[in-house]
């Protein structure tokens, strides 16, 4: 029997036979309906889920892993619409953007991915880095580093001075004249270029910056910042080629154009007025919230140093204003995706967006439905991402309580499988 084990475990190291895992679960979140359902056995082949059982089914073959999950609550990977796995947020940050080489910033970069995996984001979508966001996402796929699944939007697209143009606040000297290549867009044609450009990098999605931004080294952080003209010709590029497009938006008013110009996300949407909400409910345009976020600034903002001074007065006006927006959009019924800003605080720390959308009244179970089948919808991935099904990809992670009671466990993921790797398991 002994030699019969050996030889399965060495056929399946080659990729010849299949690797059976079993997965008694206590409950599990059936995202699709909002609800747990007690008891299941959920049985993996390699990457993929391909039986669901009511109960704890029987182990009868020594070639099939068995783990023991009968005392946690059992979810879909989680799925992040935002963050920037590239860079994480430190008083040097604005230097570093002179001493870091590319190499150093895709070393950070992967350990950033790993933690956001450990805290059982097994999908995220990037908005926005260097372009070594690309190289990340390829190395990930191919099982080179472990980390999440990453759609990214390359680099994002910014005006001259605008919020995601590279060289602003620098001296005279260094600041040139980017333009498309470099994700600068001051025209029509450029907007054009600009997105087939990233087509060209790779890139999964589009964002822009549709108005000024809190971290940039700018005085606004609210302004619009593209014009309806330059906009729709960045969407229906994009929608040539098979991309949607993300929005930054803090000012109403740049994400107004935003949204009637076929952006399918607005992130932050800190200052949005109810104009804009109603027309994102007829668009079904999401808002991507990013609470945490807006929390961390406003921290941040108060340590003497932290931020370059332009910063902060943007940081204390817009960061406090992003939950309560949230809570109005919500009850407005205006559609929303679970997304972090990560980077601008720690990678890992991503679960802390789940209790700001309770606190201010979204169920728990609705806030994890955003986190899952809805991002999932949102990615074009809604047949294999985002529910615990048969066919699915087996991404499935693991708390020591139940979310819909306690939230805050949700900080505290005990068990992570990506593409039916065991990751984490403590």
């Amino acid at each position: 029997m002994k030699k019969i084990i050996c030889v399965l475990s060495f056929l399946m190291s080659l990729g010849l036979v299949a690797q059976t895992t079993y997965l008694h679960c206590g409950q599990v979140f059936d995202s699709a309906s909002g609800k747990m359902k007690k008891e299941q056995t959920i049985v993996v082949e390699d990457n993929l889920i391909i039986a669901i059982n009511k109960g704890y089914t029987t182990v009868e073959s020594d070639s099939i892993q068995l783990i023991d999950l009968k005392a946690k609550t059992v979810y879909p990977g989680f799925i992040d619409m935002h963050v920037h796995i590239e860079s994480e947020s430190n008083p040097q940050a604005y230097l570093n953007r002179y001493r870091l080489n590319e190499a150093d910033v895709a070393y950070d970069a992967a350990v950033y991915a790993e933690r956001s995996l450990m805290a059982g984001f097994t999908t995220v979508r990037d908005m926005g880095g260097s372009g070594v966001n690309i190289a990340l996402r390829n190395a990930i796929a191919k099982g080179k580093i472990p980390g999440p699944r990453i759609f990214t939007a390359g680099k994002t697209l910014a005006s001259t001075g605008g919020h995601g143009d590279p060289t602003n606040g620098n001296k005279d000297d260094f600041q040139g004249d980017p333009g498309p290549k470099q994700g600068v867009v001051n025209s029509v044609e450029d907007a054009r270029k600009a997105v087939r450009q990233r087509y060209k990098n790779g890139a999964d999605w589009i964002k822009i910056t549709a108005t000024g931004g809190v971290l940039s080294v700018a005085k606004s952080g609210e302004n619009p910042q593209f014009t309806k003209e330059e906009i729709k010709a960045i969407t229906t590029t994009a929608k040539d080629y098979g991309m949607k497009v993300a929005a930054h938006a803090h000012g109403d008013e740049g994400m107004y154009r935003a949204v009637a110009s076929g952006v399918k996300t607005i992130e932050h949407g800190t200052l949005m007025s109810k104009r804009t909400m109603e027309l994102m409910k007829e668009k079904q345009a999401y808002l991507v919230p990013t609470i945490t976020a807006g929390k961390q600034v406003v921290e941040k903002a108060k340590i003497p140093g932290y931020y370059p001074a332009i910063i902060v007065p943007k940081a204390l006006k817009v960061g406090p204003k992003i939950q309560e927006t949230f809570k109005k959009a919500y009850k407005l019924g205006v559609p929303i995706a679970f997304g972090t800003d990560a980077g601008v605080f720690p990678h890992g720390l991503n679960a802390k967006e789940f209790g700001y959308m309770v606190e201010v009244g979204m169920p728990a179970s609705e806030a994890l439905q955003s986190a899952t089948i809805v991002n999932a919808a949102l990615l074009d991935n809604e047949d294999k991402l985002g529910q615990i099904k048969v066919g699915f990809y087996a991404d499935i992670v693991a708390s020591d309580a139940n979310a819909l009671d306690a939230i805050a466990t949700l900080e505290n993921i005990s068990f992570v499988m990506k593409n039916g790797v065991v990751y984490k398991n403590k």
